[in-house]
């Protein structure tokens, strides 16, 4: 049989036995990810299992996981790649999918960026396939040329720059390859965009694109990556899905209501997208009210990878850009961290901008806020005598996105303050991936320019998103309070059976201000003389407490970073997950667990109860 026809054949049967998590959930096993190999090792088993005369749903959930979150890739997106290299009689490792239409692009024009090299953009699509040129020439410092050409024989040879062909062809039908043309973008009318490598002598370009795709966007969302397919297999054309004014409208409310904001919040793609859209959006603000002024992105070491990376990437493209660390948690103290940075950028007369975790992840600290403000709201003074530069003060919310930081009546409602959420935790219970931010009144000037940054990363929500979002936003309050109860009645139980573990979560006085956490991070007690030791003896009872808990109570409890979600509890060592790239000696080998609102808590304590007597920890 014809290789691609085999293959189509092998996607209608994966299609036919789909597995309904693929298309609903966020969150992927960690007990079956191996990072290094993560899309390979997914496909290489696939093919494996598509040469069996018999597969079905469990055989397909038991396939290794294909990437961490559907941000960066998910089984769909890495099928409908492979199928895509099939057409294109193409390497599956040299396709790569974005919800964005532009991101792909822009991931090339970095890459060039950075390594000096120039670009030459070639378009057949009706208008150019890029947002807001003047913006990625002056504040990414992109380089290119574009021209508009109605044959792919109209490219000329350029020995001196990588050329990239943006199309809008039928995905079915091969692309025209062209040796004049390093990547081809084909854009997709509604569902996002898919790269094909030809050179593949260029250095790390698949490698690149990826990075792009892990921390500045998303992959294409697994409905749209299967409607792409049924297209392409089945010829079946997806019934295109809006959102609704009242819809939206009542995401939009319940952002606003929730953060205390009176500011209409900004909807991404995902996390990670809003928070590049609000870190460029801000440093655009910061060369313009401050013009020849070094930018201090000022930020904790250990908290998420994702944002660590995002950062060290940004100061990376813009030389006036620079990482400060901002030790926050483990035994530093965010408030008194925060006045020695501080008074350090007033000294260089830079650009202060903050990012912090409220609560910490992982260690569910939070700062004492009154001090907080008193510290972001002081007067300083440059070493010339001058008033300092006050401080832009952004929160990622997403353990507490309840809390009302921005209100009037907030103790940071003098600062200029700008909330973020990962919408993909508790907004939609894990269904879809999204993220928001909006600010307070003093920071609002900042929201067009963060906007203008979103649109040209083509990053905004997608409307299953934002449909998902407004299902499940309204109960968000309610779940909040549920999880927490859960999680303190848990907390407790082990504080009570263990004494000497060492738990890090909310007091009971910040409960009463607010913050209702569900996740909690726990050391077990640990044996040895040195101090290595008993390090090394946590890590290892850590790991053995995560899979007792999930191979005795495998349908409540899973080996994910997952958090926000409906039901289950979730269990990670967030060193080897969330942490990933943080600096070693920032890392934590702790148990981070998170409860959901529906869970059985009695059941949870008695399988923990059983696990310290099998370790005769009590």
């Amino acid at each position: 049989m014809d290789p691609i026809a085999t293959c189509f054949s092998t996607v209608r049967k994966i299609l036919d036995n789909l597995p309904a998590s693929w298309v609903e959930l966020t969150t992927h096993r960690l007990d079956i990810y191996d990072e290094e190999q993560a899309k390979s090792q997914f496909l290489q088993q696939l093919e494996v299992l598509a040469d069996t005369p018999d597969y079905d749903v469990k055989a397909l959930e038991a396939l290794p996981t294909a990437y961490d979150y559907t941000r960066l890739g998910h089984p769909l997106s890495c099928i409908l790649e492979w199928l895509v290299a099939e057409i294109n009689q193409s390497s599956a490792e040299n396709v790569i999918t974005f919800s964005s239409k532009t991101m792909p692009i822009l991931a090339i024009l970095r890459k060039n960026a950075l390594s000096g090299g120039a670009t030459q953009l070639y378009y057949d699509t009706e208008v150019s396939p890029l947002i807001d040129t003047e913006r990625l020439e002056n504040i990414y410092g992109y380089k290119f040329q574009s021209n508009k050409i109605t044959d792919i024989a109209q490219i000329p040879e350029h020995t001196d720059a990588t050329v990239i062909f943006v199309t809008q062809a039928p995905y079915k039908t091969p692309l025209g390859a062209h040796s004049n043309i390093d990547a081809t973008i084909n854009i997709h009318p509604h569902s996002g965009s898919t790269v094909v490598i030809h050179n593949t002598q260029i250095t790390d370009m698949a490698k690149d694109l990826q990075h792009v795709r892990r921390r500045e966007t998303i992959a294409m969302t697994p409905i749209n990556a299967l409607n792409v397919l049924q297209e392409i297999v089945n010829e079946k054309t997806a019934t295109i899905e809006h959102c609704h004014p009242q819809e939206l409208s009542k995401v939009y409310d319940c952002i606003k209501d929730n953060a205390g904001s009176t500011v209409t919040p900004l909807i991404a793609s995902s996390g990670l997208s809003i928070q590049y859209a609000m870190m460029m959006g801000l440093i655009e603000d910061a060369m313009t009210q401050h013009p020849g002024k070094a930018v201090n992105l000022i930020i904790p070491p250990n908290c998420y990878g994702g944002t660590n990376d995002q950062a060290r990437r940004i100061a990376r493209l813009i030389a006036i850009v620079d990482i400060v660390d901002l030790y926050v948690d483990n035994g530093q103290d965010l408030v008194s961290s925060l006045e020695v940075v501080l008074k350090e950028t007033a000294d260089s007369d830079s650009v202060p901008i903050i990012l912090a975790e409220i609560p910490t992840n992982p260690r569910v600290e939070v700062p004492d806020m009154d001090k907080l403000a008193a510290v972001l709201t002081a007067r300083r003074k440059t070493r010339t005598g001058a008033v300092a530069i006050a401080p832009v003060f952004t929160i990622d919310q997403t353990f507490c996105p309840n809390v009302k930081l921005l209100d009037q009546q907030s103790v940071l409602a003098k600062v200029k303050t700008v909330s973020y959420t990962s919408g993909s935790k508790f907004p939609s219970g894990g269904r879809c991936n999204s993220g928001f931010c909006t600010t307070n009144d003093a920071a609002k000037a900042a929201q067009p320019l963060i906007e203008a940054h979103l649109n040209l990363s083509d990053n905004g929500a997608t409307a299953n998103q934002l449909n998902t979002m407004a299902e499940y936003m309204p109960s968000m309050p309610e779940r909040i309070t549920e999880a927490y109860n859960n999680t303190r009645a848990f907390v407790d139980h082990i504080q009570h059976v263990l004494p000497d573990a060492r738990i890090n979560f909310i007091t009971h006085d910040l409960a009463e201000r607010g913050f209702t956490p569900s996740v909690f991070s726990l050391d077990l007690p640990s044996t040895g003389t040195t101090t290595d030791e008993q390090e090394e003896s946590a890590k290892l009872l850590n790991i053995k407490l995560i899979e007792h808990m999930i191979n005795r109570q495998p349908d409540d409890c899973k080996h994910c970073v997952s958090y926000g979600q409906l039901k289950g509890s979730y269990w990670t060592i967030p060193a080897t997950s969330t942490q990933g790239t943080t600096k070693e000696n920032d890392k934590d080998y702790i148990v981070r667990v998170a409860i959901a609102p529906e869970i059985d808590i009695t059941k949870l304590c008695a399988t923990f109860d059983e696990f310290c007597q099998n370790e005769n920890l009590s």
